[in-house]
Parts: structure tokens; C-alpha cells; sequence
């Protein structure tokens, strides 16, 4: 056993040039990921078991063994078998949503509900003065908007007596944060963490390294530095030219998604095979609650939704990786998201005209693409949204997000979506009977240390 303290674990840092950090893991592990995978591939080989394939792994090692079959050879199921950990720290929020995009993303990002932004930095693509004084200015306008909603929160929301001071503080605070989080530029920064295996991370860089920001290719750029330094056999994959602009092509051309999107959910069914729905009533009816449909009934075809939510929702839907999304452009062009300016305190909403008109002429004085102007545009607009998902994948988001502790935007989709899927499918759902009342429990959903 190795007896190694947590000071002495090697862990891999990149600098990125935005003042971000890549980081890869070292578990301390003796095993390690590459070895991992050398262990399971020697069984697709030999009947030996594992203490045998133990033997060659000490007297081999994995390193010949890995780049020449995972990577040489392109036996990509060998990169499957071994993982590795990323902490990506300092990053915009659009630079999180590029990385999470993907079906096979597992990992955590950092909520705006636990973030101190009077002193977080924000991303400015410009790296201009012109640029870092527009940031700041939306910094102040959200920092001077908290103890007013707080305020107004509970008012309207009174203590009953019978929670605890700091759970009812901490709901008021959760609450006054997903009101002001719509004022946060989309440049404010984020941590994430990306658990994923050695293939998946090759796969994904492919794409990260061509996409439209040129934050999120420096991203790639240290996150490939660092994973070849910590897995020196698992990467480094050949280039084929075709196939990189082929990634360029797609990144420039096809990769946001930024047509009109109705006011309320349209929901397609017409890719569903209404009459076998049929053969499976009873099997919809006995469902307990908190269970999911089985994957199988994903033969029944794909539901197709499109709608319009607020980017800071987005980010909360974006989170399932079962239903096929496509990333919206972040624009002003769809206007603010009105459940945000009902719910702002009156002496806030009633300057939010006026600012958000400066916040629109300063980012067009700023004469930068569409693209790069998403860094300086509030959370709280509108973008056009469609995604495509089976049964079981659909009824799952929408029971998961029609519920009082969800963000109030997103839980309003999930609750029109589901209301379709009962009324055209006639398939019961299980989802919260007060989806929009204030709950003090929302208190108790947080992570900290005892």
C-alpha cells in the first residue's frame, strides 16, 4: 500500500492564458488508469485472470502496452477501461456549458447560489478596458440588488417559527440568488470538475479545440498539455486533417442554435408510436414514484420540444445528458425572461429598463462578434432551446424538474411538457402538487463540512 500523504500527490496544473487553471488528479493510486486499462484489455486476450495479467503488468508495465494498442493501433475500447479526473477552475460560464456538452459528460459544476461574485472574476474576451468596465458595472448592479430581495423575500415569505434561523436564512439566500443570478453576465466564472475516461477525453478535446471561443480552445489546449503529461501513453492520438476540418466546419457553421423559439413548449409527438403506448398501460400505471420508465420503451419513438428559457435555466437543463440538446447563441434579442422582473424587489425592477438598454449599447460600442458578445449579456435573457429525447428520458426530466425546489423558469417548461405528455399520451406522472411554493427546505440543499 502506498503510504503517500495527500502533500505528496503529484497532481498536473496548466496555466491557461485567461488566468484559469487545468488540473488533472493524481489519485495517489498505485494502479493507475493506464494500468487499469492494460489489466482489463489483457482478458479480452486471455483466460489467465487477473493474477497473471498482475505479472505481466510488473514486468511489462503499461506503457508500450497502452500506446501501442489504445493508441497506435486505435483499439478505442482500451481507452474505456481506464478514468481520469479534470478540475477546470477559473473559466467563463460559457466555457463550462462547452465542456458539459456532451451525452457521456459526468461531473460537477459550482451554483451561482454558493458563489461570493463580489469577488469572483469575470471573463472578458476583449481584455479591454472598455470591456472590464461594462463587467464591473454589471457586478455592482447584482451586488446592489441582494439585500433588497432578501428583504422583499421575506416579506413575503414570513418564518412560521417552526424552522431553524440559519435553514430559513439559507432558503431566503437560495431563492435571492436564483432571482439576481439573471443579472450575472454569462462571463462570470465558473470551477467544474469533468470525471470521464481516457477515450472519452480524446474524443471530446477533438471538438473543444475547434469550437467557436477562443476561451474554451485554450481550455482544450492545457487540458490536452495536462492530460498527456499525466497519462503519457493515452494521448497524443495522430491529427488527420480531413477529419480537423471537418470539427472547424461544424464548430463555425452548425454549432449554436439560434432561431425563434415559442413563448410556451411546443411539443412534438409525431415520432411516437401512439398505438403501442398501448400495450404498456399497466405498466405506466404501476410505476411507484422516484422510479424510472424502463430504457427499453425508448423504442417507442422520440419526443422533440422546443421552447424559450432563460440562459441561466439553461444551465440547469443542460445537466441531462440522456435528451439531445443543442447549444443557443445568448442574445438580447428575446428579451429578459419575465419571471425575473416580477420578482425582483420594486426599487430594482424599476431600473432594470434603463440599465439593461446600457448594458445593450455598451456590448455593441464594443464592436465584437455575436459570439463573443455572450460574455457581457446577463443570464437572465432568453435563448431559443429544442432538444429530442426518448420516453423514459423525457418523463425523467420532466418529474426531476416540475418540482418547488427547481429553478422557478425551468420547473413552468417541465410542467407544460409533462402537462402534454399526460394529455396526448395519457401516461401518468409523478410530479410535485405545489411546484411554485416557497419551501424552506430548500434550505437544507447544500454541501458543507461538519
Amino acid at each position: 500500500m502506498n503510504e503517500r500523504g495527500l502533500a505528496d500527490l503529484k497532481h498536473v496544473v496548466v496555466n491557461l492564458e485567461g488566468g484559469g487553471k487545468a488540473i488533472v488528479l493524481d489519485n495517489g493510486a498505485i494502479i493507475n488508469s493506464e494500468d487499469e486499462a492494460m489489466l482489463q484489455a489483457l482478458h479480452s486476450r486471455s483466460v489467465g485472470g487477473l493474477m497473471s495479467h498482475l505479472a505481466i503488468l510488473e514486468e511489462k508495465g503499461a506503457g508500450n502496452f497502452i500506446k501501442n494498442f489504445y493508441v497506435g493501433y486505435n483499439h478505442k475500447s482500451i481507452g474505456d477501461c481506464g478514468t481520469t479526473t479534470a478540475f477546470i477552475e477559473g473559466v467563463s460560464m460559457l466555457t463550462a456549458k462547452a465542456i458539459q456538452d456532451s451525452l457521456l459528460y459526468s461531473g460537477q459544476e459550482a451554483s451561482t447560489r454558493y458563489i461570493d461574485f463580489s469577488n469572483q472574476p469575470f471573463i472578458d474576451p476583449t481584455k479591454s478596458e472598455e470591456g472590464k468596465i461594462l463587467m464591473e458595472l454589471q457586478r455592482s448592479f447584482y451586488l446592489e440588488a441582494q439585500d433588497p430581495t432578501r428583504k422583499e423575500l421575506r416579506k413575503n415569505n414570513p418564518k412560521t417559527g417552526e424552522e431553524k434561523d440559519s435553514v430559513y436564512e439559507k432558503a431566503i439566500n437560495a431563492r435571492a440568488f436564483d432571482i439576481t443570478r439573471s443579472l450575472l453576465p454569462a462571463g462570470a466564472s465558473t470551477n467544474l470538475a469533468w470525471h470521464t475516461n481516457l477515450r472519452q477525453a480524446a474524443d471530446r478535446l477533438l471538438f473543444l479545440r475547434h469550437h467557436p471561443l477562443p476561451e474554451v480552445r485554450e481550455v482544450a489546449r492545457g487540458l490536452d498539455d495536462a492530460l498527456n503529461r499525466h497519462h503519457p501513453n493515452s494521448f497524443g492520438h495522430k491529427k488527420y486533417e480531413e477529419t480537423e476540418k471537418y470539427q472547424e466546419l461544424i464548430a463555425e457553421e452548425y454549432y449554436y442554435h439560434d432561431t425563434n423559439s415559442p413563448d410556451e413548449a411546443i411539443v412534438d409527438f409525431n415520432n411516437i408510436d401512439k398505438n403501442s403506448i398501448r400495450n404498456y398501460v399497466d405498466l405506466f400505471n404501476r410505476r411507484p414514484a422516484k422510479t424510472e420508465l424502463p430504457k427499453f420503451l425508448s423504442q417507442l419513438g422520440i419526443i422533440d420540444v422546443r421552447f424559450k428559457l432563460d440562459f441561466g435555466s439553461f444551465r440547469d437543463i443542460q445537466r441531462h445528458r440522456s435528451i439531445i440538446q443543442r447549444m443557443p447563441l445568448l442574445t438580447q434579442d428575446l428579451g429578459f425572461n419575465n419571471w425575473y422582473i416580477e420578482n425582483l424587489p420594486e426599487e430594482v425592477r424599476n431600473k432594470l429598463p434603463d440599465y439593461l438598454s446600457n448594458i445593450r449599447k455598451k456590448v455593441k460600442a464594443l464592436g465584437i462578434s455575436r459570439k463573443e458578445e455572450q460574455y457581457f449579456i446577463p443570464m437572465g435573457y432568453d435563448v431559443s432551446n429544442r432538444f429530442t429525447g426518448d420516453l423514459p428520458a423525457t418523463v425523467y426530466m420532466v418529474e426531476l424538474r416540475d418540482s418547488r425546489f427547481v429553478h422557478p423558469t425551468l420547473q413552468k417548461v417541465a410542467h407544460r411538457i409533462g402537462e402534454e405528455i399526460t394529455s396526448k399520451l395519457g401516461i401518468l406522472l409523478h410530479v410535485d402538487s405545489e411546484p411554485g411554493r416557497f419551501d424552506v427546505r430548500r434550505g437544507n440543499q447544500d454541501i458543507s463540512l461538519k
